[in-house]
């Protein structure tokens, strides 16, 4: 054990055990979830080199051959709980991105919420057992987040009972889903539906695109993989087009949608209920956020407890960098984060079984809330991770530009979060439509409920920044529910200028369409305002739940820290809506400061906490036992390169040109 290392964890004042078991719900979950990582770990058949030496079609073989041993060996040890099975495939692929991730993550999903018994009955166990290996769909070269948009066609025709598809236009071709390329047999083709001369809006179909057993594509399918990505290498995401290709009727999934078999359609409760697998990636997101920053922190964190550099006094020993107040500003702030938004996560995974529940009993009062507060989570919690992510790398210098740190991995599969199930800006204004929706209920006498409840205090906010303690409205630096307490006055204010702006371009006899657009900045910042509000909110109601008191000290700094420093970064928020006075925004940055020192010497135990096994982290510089620069010695001699001490392309292209010298 690397000796700074050793020294950070015996001056901890906490258990970090005792905080993982709050991480993971429970001491009985901690255990369960290193049963499962070791199954893994201890498995011989998931061992491989290092897939940063392997070529783009290697990576993808190797994600294959695991992908496919991961399901015989859930199978083989009963694994069916949905966190197992995520605890294991995390551990088998390193939380990269794999050829079968849409298929577990997407398509059997989708079966469960949207096909009908009998379609479960047909697809749902061979999918499970491989035999059906599924992507799902959507996105086309010309569209993605515009689901209305979508081109591809899917035509009823009542005399063979059979939908006919089609990529009418260039544009039209599914392009971008995840396991298409290379790896899929069938599909969830999202398509316009056209059933007696009428359009009905998107519907999802099961479309075979490769004939089973041989795997080549059907008649009418042109189907491949739209080549390398910015990061995604083991993933073959593909291309999909469609000419006049037929499927059954039945093939369309009709658990809420449907089409008789004359024709007629069947419209579902809700057109929202069509869009449930999307949703649920959402939700997904969200933990994946704080799953990725914390994986950075740790990384970043662990190197610069054992990174020295430079002097603070001359003369003196180099300090370690985790010492230097600006490279605690960098990552303290960023540790807060991970673990705000890992309750944000828990939070948000709960109510969407919640209210999925509530939905297949028929109930969907609470679908439009969850619709807003997965889509504005989504993209608040994935901008900031992967601004994070990135700036854990630039906290380890040169060396966190090496693929050896994990840190550039981490970011190239966690950087389409923020594109994908929706683009985060739009996502953001699908939330504002939410939110403007509840204030003009507000405005018209209506209560709202759930998140957003605070629009109904609206009229009565008036929150005093100030000086006296005893004055009930005060805002408290020092006190997490009163901070709570500003972030939802800031939204409230920025909810409430968002529509009066909105409301002054409709009075410009604007339409809907064009003063929605020339009000879109605002009603993205009063989103923005929203989500905050919410993370501050659910951390803070964490805080209630921790019984050890050593714990909850730290986790009361971490709250106020996060807290505080998303004041200082919005200090114009909170002044012009009169929530704070220049004097307690000075004292913000001090208290910044402050609790910059509290948290120096609980840094390592805080990402120890998070208990990323070394194998998953894949990380040289993250190494739980700090043992930094002879494996990244060792690591540097597995490249390629130095199989021989002289590259054949010196003998090519240089010797040449030196033997004429």
């Amino acid at each position: 054990m690397n000796e700074d290392l050793r020294r950070e964890r015996d001056s901890a004042s906490f258990n970090p055990e005792l905080l993982t078991h709050i991480l993971d719900g429970g001491a009985e979950r901690t255990q369960r979830r290193k049963e499962i990582e070791a199954l893994v770990l201890n498995d011989p058949d998931f061992q491989h080199e290092d897939l940063n030496f392997l070529s783009r079609s290697q990576r993808y073989e190797e994600a294959i051959r695991k992908s496919a041993l991961m399901v015989v060996k859930l199978r083989k040890y009963g694994i069916a709980d949905p966190d197992e099975i995520c605890w294991f495939k995390r551990c088998v692929h390193h939380g990269r991105a794999e050829p079968l991730d849409l298929h577990l993550g997407m398509f059997l999903p989708t079966l469960l919420t949207q096909a009908t018994l009998e379609q479960q009955d047909r697809f749902f166990m061979p999918a499970w057992n491989l035999e059906i290996i599924g992507s799902y769909a959507q996105t086309e070269m010309g569209h993605g987040t515009h689901l209305r948009g979508l081109e591809t066609t899917a035509t009823y025709d009542p005399a063979t009972q059979e939908f006919i598809l089609n990529s009418p236009t260039v544009t039209s071709i599914k392009w971008w889903p995840g396991g298409l390329g290379k790896t899929s047999n069938h599909a969830i083709v999202l398509a316009q539906l056209y059933t007696q001369g009428q359009c009905k809006g998107l519907h999802a179909f099961i479309v075979p695109i490769r004939q089973l057993g041989t795997h080549e594509p059907l008649p009418g399918i042109t189907v491949g993989d739209i080549g390398p990505k910015f990061g995604y290498d083991e993933m073959d995401n593909g291309y999909l087009k469609m000419d006049n290709f037929r499927i059954p009727r039945e093939n369309m999934l009709m658990k809420y949608a449907k089409i008789e078999p004359d024709g007629t359609y069947v419209k579902p409760v809700s057109d929202k209920l069509t869009y449930g697998t999307m949703v649920f990636i959402r939700s997904i997101i969200v933990g994946d956020s704080a799953r990725s920053l914390s994986k950075a922190c740790t990384i970043a964190i662990r190197y610069s407890s054992v990174r020295h550099q430079s002097e603070l006094k001359p003369g003196d020993p180099e300090p370690q960098i985790l010492d230097y107040q600006t490279q605690q500003y960098k990552l303290f702030p960023l540790l807060a984060t991970a673990y705000a938004f890992h309750f944000v996560g828990a939070y948000i995974k709960m109510t969407y079984h919640r209210i999925t529940g509530d939905i297949n009993e028929g109930d969907l009062s609470e679908l439009p809330e969850l619709h807003a507060l997965t889509a504005g989570l989504k993209a608040f919690t994935s901008w900031i991770a992967n601004a994070g992510i990135e700036e854990c790398r630039m906290a380890c210098g040169g060396h966190g530009y090496s693929r050896c740190s994990g840190l550039p991995d981490i970011y190239v599969t966690f950087t389409p979060c923020c594109t994908y199930e929706g683009e985060n800006t739009v996502m953001m204004l699908q939330t504002a439509r939410f939110l403007i929706k509840s204030y003009t209920q507000v405005c018209s006498g209506q209560l709202v409920s759930g998140m957003v409840s605070y629009l109904n205090d609206l009229s009565g906010q008036h929150i005093q920044p100030q000086q006296v303690a005893a004055r009930p409205t005060a805002v408290h630096i020092n006190d997490p529910a009163s901070l709570v307490e500003a972030y939802k006055l800031r939204a409230s204010r920025f909810v409430e200028v968002a529509a009066k702006n909105l409301q002054a371009e409709l009075n410009r006899r604007k339409s809907q369409e064009d003063a929605w657009n020339r009000t879109s900045v605002d009603l993205v910042r009063a989103s923005e305002a929203h989500c905050h509000y919410v993370v501050v909110k659910l951390f803070t109601t964490q805080l209630s739940e921790i019984n050890d008191a050593a714990v909850h000290a730290v986790m009361n700094n971490l709250c106020l820290l996060y807290a505080l420093y998303g004041i200082s970064k919005h200090t114009g928020d909170f002044l012009q809506a009169g929530i704070l006075t220049d004097a307690q925004v000075t004292q913000v940055y001090q208290r910044v400061k402050e609790l910059l020192a509290a948290i120096r010497p609980n840094a390592v135990a805080l990402v120890d906490a998070f208990d990323f096994h070394d194998n998953c982290l894949a990380s040289v510089l993250g190494r739980y036992d700090g043992n930094i620069y002879e494996n990244m010695f060792e690591w540097a001699k597995k490249s390629p390169l130095n199989k021989t001490e002289v590259h054949e392309a010196f003998h090519k292209h240089l010797k040449p040109k030196q033997a004429k010298l």
